[in-house]
């Protein structure tokens, strides 16, 4: 999925009822739209190296998975 368009993974990711997690918002805007059984977790966070974010995504990492068993759909984690 590396060349896909957010289209594609918007697609794809309801098709398996994933979570999409990005820091693009256009992925909000498609949900908005778009009710398909996916998920948007949206990472709000300055720019960092990758081992920082992974760092800090790691120690929010349950709160997100417990929102997203709760059956939320969009989850914004603001760092």
């Amino acid at each position: 999925m590396l060349r896909a368009s957010d289209q594609e993974i918007w697609r794809h990711a309801g098709a398996i009822s994933a979570a999409v997690v990005t820091k693009d918002e256009n992925f909000v805007t498609l949900l908005s739209m778009r009710l398909n059984g996916a998920a948007v977790v949206r990472i709000r966070v300055g720019n960092t190296s990758r081992q920082a974010l992974l760092g800090w995504f790691a120690k929010v990492l349950p709160d997100i998975e417990a929102a997203l068993n709760a059956g939320e759909t969009l989850i914004e984690v603001v760092g």
